[in-house]
């Protein structure tokens, strides 16, 4: 199994406005071959931010792989640049293999 996360940084006062954005999307995952589950969740608040982080879990690294070069991937992060005004930087990717 493989689990990608990416973590966002988001301007106080702004945790509405993202949850908002992710509630409504669409993701384009339903039927998308190895994806599992995915999560969004949030992490604690800093003076300067709140910690969240994109979830997902799929069957296998390649399956992962296969979805961010897909026609799904490129639906789903449609419009993202959007809302940069809510953001502090960039998404950071992080993906993890389950060994145990």
């Amino acid at each position: 199994m493989y689990i990608a996360m990416n973590r966002f940084k988001i301007v106080p006062g702004r945790e509405n406005d993202f949850e908002k954005i992710w509630k409504e999307r669409d993701s384009h995952l339903k039927g998308v071959p190895g994806f599992k589950e995915f999560y969004l969740i949030r992490g604690k608040k800093e003076e300067t931010h709140t910690l969240y982080a994109s979830h997902s879990t799929w069957s296998s690294e390649d399956d992962f792989s296969n979805w961010t070069k897909s026609d799904a991937f490129r639906q789903a992060h449609r419009g993202a640049g959007n809302h940069s005004d809510i953001y502090l930087g960039h998404p950071e990717f992080e993906g993890f293999v389950v060994v145990i």
